[in-house]
């Protein structure tokens, strides 16, 4: 056993896994208190020392239990299945798959033209044609028609042919010799970034390291994936993310500990993959808040990733058209290296002209104003695609009754239920609750009862009555629960089955469709009316990269942004697509109110079934956290309790208290502290957590 080993123990009636972070010759515990080991895991390697030291800093910054930070770390400790070549291996027609094909007209011809060419398949490649090709391999190796070649290292990728401004900042997000150096990629929806990522890994396959890609969506990886595959023929690609299976996420785990996988992609959780010739660490889309974990270890993975890059030496690049305003400042300040593009890659493409129409405008059927409904007309009549988002999925965001205005609401969480058509309910998008509509309200009997707003499902029936023989698609996550829907609709899409798009924030970023040329937001005014103080950072970003979907290829492209208040500033630089204008306002209005990046927070989040006990336990542990701050000075400010942007969810009560510091280190050193004295209030009934850096208030 050494540093690392993957260990199971028996606590109790359970097996549970460990991993050994220090050896010891002896203990101060009575030896008839110690319990024996009961297996080493001889199949899953140590993890490497820079992983466990990389779990002690993360434990240490967000203050969460080490072996909570190592287990993000594990892959599944499940039994490998039996008749299964590891990832890296390469696939091939054997002779008498072969002349089983030969003939066939309609069976898997792309996976035919793969598998009997010279130098076969990879796994990668195989999966980039869809989720059928992986059932279909195995059924042909259960035939004898497909068998595993030998695990000879392909060659190193050629370069990718790339235009001046990208090959500018190519050579300067990887420094000769490699060291650590920390780029913001800064470039317009279009304009390449992702070319760049893909050369940058080429760069250090050829150099025999690894590198690492970090996406902020699972709906994301198979269209990346394609795009691997096509610039970096013959690399060997792990993919991680939380859809894989515990057996095949566990190979791909293996692959990358053992250094045969050449590119590792995945989302927030691949940030602890081990790497043992890790050369480059990219995040893209860097300011998306699905890097942030909100349960369990609360790490934000852009954060762990450059922390990671800086220990292993190697370069971190963080990409976005609109980068978070932490990561912005950085760059400002001179700490990151600011890499810009600003057009698009292509030279017949230019970012597509925003035109802000009004919301209430008469002819409005549905929420789609008059304007938005020529445009779409027109785009049918030229064959082209639109897509039409609104970031609410259901029918209607509430069911209200007219006659003495009550609204349905949750019964378990402060929250109105959302009106569901498909099903013929009402849900709650917070706890899951669902029921069925009612016939009356039930407070006055008034049977009248009207849906107020829009969601996706609503959208998308006005556009099929507006458009009879237009082909509507509605993608959000009640149409796309099957493990491979969004991977069949984005094929539908691109193959020119589908007219009209509807979406939320799933189509927002990422998606390169060559004939939608126009763009409708609706309800982008609701996130005006947040007390988040985020909320018009995050609109900015979310309405930049929905934009940036129009228009890609070699067709003009147009955004039909509805609001009631087209002089706002968020709206001036959207129509501009001037992000640093208004970046540079938001960054001045944050200095003034000390709020991030000029400031850092921590948030202690309770929730108990009794608001008594809530309020006492938050009550204690502000004064407490206040007794903290005086003796050292007053460099942390902590707040009094306030119930959460959510009050009630899931039948708990939840409230929060705040701490702020304009000194990182200042708070890093008050939070042990604090958090040793909640754990002495111990109050059983309240459940808490703490989280550092967060990018939401309950």
């Amino acid at each position: 056993m050494s540093r690392g080993s993957v260990l199971v123990v028996k606590l109790g009636a359970r097996s549970l896994p460990g991993v050994a972070v220090e050896l010891a010759d002896k203990s101060d515990v009575a030896p008839d208190r110690l319990l024996p080991i009961d297996q080493i895991v001889a199949d899953v390697p140590p993890l490497p020392n820079d992983l466990i030291d990389l779990a002690s800093f993360v434990a240490a910054y967000y203050q969460q239990p080490i072996g909570q930070c190592l287990a993000q770390m594990l892959p599944p400790l499940v039994a490998e299945p039996t008749g299964r070549v590891p990832m890296a291996a390469r696939y091939r027609l054997t002779a008498s798959g072969h002349e089983a094909l030969a003939g066939a007209r309609s069976r898997g011809v792309a996976m035919r033209s793969l598998l009997g060419s010279a130098r076969g398949a990879s796994t990668a490649e195989i999966r980039a044609l869809g989720a059928h090709a992986w059932r279909t391999l195995a059924a042909w190796r259960r035939d004898g028609w497909v068998e595993p070649m030998s695990e000879k290292a392909d060659a190193p990728p050629d370069a990718l042919e790339l235009n001046p401004d990208q090959r500018s900042a190519l050579a300067a997000a990887i420094p000769d010799p490699v060291r650590f150096q920390a780029s913001l990629l800064q470039g317009v929806t279009g304009s390449g970034k992702t070319a760049i990522y893909l050369e940058a890994a080429a760069t250090v396959i050829r150099a025999g390291r690894q590198a690492l890609l970090l996406v902020p969506e699972i709906g994301l990886t198979p269209q990346l994936e394609r795009r691997i595959v096509a610039a970096l023929p013959g690399a060997r690609i792990a993919m991680l993310h939380s859809r894989l299976g515990p057996s095949e996420r566990r190979r791909q785990w293996l692959a990358a500990a053992s250094g045969e996988a050449q590119l590792i992609v995945g989302t927030r959780l691949a940030v602890f993959a081990p790497a043992p010739h890790l050369g480059l660490i990219v995040v893209d889309e860097e300011h998306d808040t699905s890097f942030k974990q909100h349960e369990g270890v609360r790490y934000h993975a852009r954060d762990v990733a450059i922390y990671r890059a800086s220990r292993r030496d190697v370069p971190v690049i963080l990409g976005s058209a609109t980068p978070s305003l932490e990561t912005y400042a950085q760059a400002m300040r001179g700490r990151y290296r600011w890499l810009r593009l600003p057009l698009r890659a292509t030279a017949q493409t230019a970012l597509p002209q925003v035109r802000l129409v009004p919301t209430r405008a008469a002819g409005t059927i549905e929420g789609i104003g008059p304007a938005l409904q020529e445009a779409i007309g027109a785009r049918l009549a030229r064959r082209e695609q639109s897509l039409l988002f609104i970031n609410r999925r259901g029918y209607a965001p509430a069911l209200l009754c007219p006659g003495c205005g009550w609204e349905a609401p949750c019964p378990r969480c402060a929250a109105r239920l959302v009106v569901h058509r498909e099903t013929a309910g009402l849900r709650c998008h917070h706890c899951g609750h669902a029921e069925a509509l009612p016939r009356a309200c039930p407070e006055c009997g008034n049977q009248d009862l009207m849906p107020q707003g829009s969601g996706t499902q609503r959208l998308e029936r006005a556009l099929a009555d507006l458009y009879p023989a237009a082909r509507v698609l509605r993608i959000d996550r009640d149409s796309t629960h099957g493990k491979s829907a969004f991977a069949a609709m984005r094929d539908a899409i691109d193959a020119g089955e589908v007219d009209i798009l509807v979406g939320t924030q799933m189509l927002a970023k990422g998606h390169d469709f060559a004939r939608l040329t126009l763009v409708g937001v609706l309800g982008a005014d609701n996130a005006l009316y947040s007390g988040e103080f985020r909320a018009t950072e995050r609109l900015f970003a979310l309405l930049e990269q929905v934009a940036g979907r129009a228009g890609r290829r070699h067709l003009p492209g147009e955004v039909l942004v509805q609001t009631d208040f087209p002089q706002h500033p968020l709206y001036v630089a959207l129509a501009a697509h001037d992000f640093d204008r208004f970046a540079t306002t938001l960054l001045a209005e944050r200095e003034s109110l000390g709020l991030p990046p000029f400031a850092h927070l921590a948030l202690l989040l309770g929730e108990a079934r009794s608001p008594e006990a809530l309020q006492a336990f938050l009550a204690a542990a502000s004064d407490r956290g206040r007794e903290l701050a005086a003796a050292a000075a007053d460099a942390c400010e902590v707040y009094s309790p306030v119930p959460a942007a959510l009050p009630r969810r899931a039948g708990l009560e939840r409230a929060q208290v705040l701490v702020q510091s304009r000194d990182r280190a200042a708070l890093q050193a008050f939070l042990p502290h604090w958090r040793a004295e909640l754990e002495q209030l111990a109050e059983r009934r309240v459940r808490w957590t703490l989280d550092v850096d967060p990018l939401g208030f309950g």
